[in-house]
């Protein structure tokens, strides 16, 4: 499988898409960046989208912190709710019907099935997790339960897993990065599309998020390269458009560890209280 734009004649569309499970970092700021200086080049439209789908993670402090900061550091977008004049965001909290449909389609097609194991069978039988990676390679224990996929009306109670063509590389372009290449089954496996807990799974809610916004090209960080993989695996299933995707280098702390929400002291919002202007801030971003 090798990805190719579908949308390249479509005007540009690209998105900023942060999670409120804390708050921004230097790192957030200079994909946020390059995603707003790539849509101004193209004469484009940015959409902002609020990741708020994890009921436990999500704050709404750190929501509002996370539009404050970025007005802040001169990030425009120029599409999402009106409110009292300005742009807010578009919020997956809010979108649950449009991520129920795809899950029916993806069951209705075959491509997911129920998973009962539970975190300590998961633990005992799964390999090592992929460096870099937040899902370990899954041992497909529950995929002879494809056949009852159709038996289940709703996808709460169990976790749902996409069942990935094994030995099958997935390969695309990226505009970033460079040419990529994957191998389904060896560098990730089935992967959950929705949680048992009744919501829906980063990976799905991405990808209907992106076609339904028609968004022409995604951009966001390297760690997510191995995400593009598994998203255009989604993309096939469904038949949606793929799009471009421009994924930026990581910017890494004096350790050399990829910055993360846990590093409070480089969050826009202290940066901001030290007395930082945005143009320093864009200069630690080499801009």
């Amino acid at each position: 499988m090798h990805a190719v734009s579908t949308m390249q004649h479509l005007p540009y569309r690209g998105r900023l898409a942060p999670s409120p499970t804390g708050l921004l970092h230097l790192g957030h700021a200079c994909t946020f960046w390059i995603a707003y200086q790539r849509a101004r080049a193209a004469n484009g439209t940015l959409v902002f989208r609020n990741e708020d789908l994890d009921p436990h993670r999500s704050r709404p402090e750190f929501a509002r912190a996370m539009i404050e900061d970025l007005r802040w550091l001169g990030v425009r977008w120029q599409e999402g709710p009106d409110v009292g004049g300005q742009y807010a965001p578009y919020q997956q909290s809010l979108r649950r019907k449009l991520y129920l449909n795809t899950w029916r389609k993806l069951r209705d097609g075959g491509h997911i099935y129920p998973c009962t194991c539970s975190r300590k069978d998961l633990a005992m039988a799964a390999a090592a997790p992929n460096e870099g990676d937040d899902e370990p390679l899954y041992s497909g224990r529950c995929r002879d339960k494809i056949s009852e996929a159709r038996a289940h009306d709703a996808p709460a109670g169990v976790n749902w897993r996409f069942l990935v063509p094994d030995d099958e590389p997935i390969a695309f372009d990226d505009l970033g990065q460079g040419p990529q290449s994957f191998l389904a089954g060896r560098d990730f496996g089935d992967f959950v599309v929705w949680r048992r807990d009744d919501v829906p799974a980063y990976q799905l809610a991405v990808v209907a998020d992106d076609a339904a916004m028609q968004i022409t090209e995604v951009v966001r960080g390297a760690d997510l390269l191995k995400s593009t993989a598994r998203q255009l695996l989604l993309i096939r299933a469904v038949e949606l458009p793929v799009p471009a995707y421009y994924h930026c280098n990581l910017i890494r702390d004096k350790q050399g560890q990829r910055l993360a929400k846990r590093h409070d002291a480089l969050s826009l919002r202290a940066l901001r209280e030290q007395g930082r202007a945005p143009e320093e801030v864009l200069r630690m971003c080499g801009s």
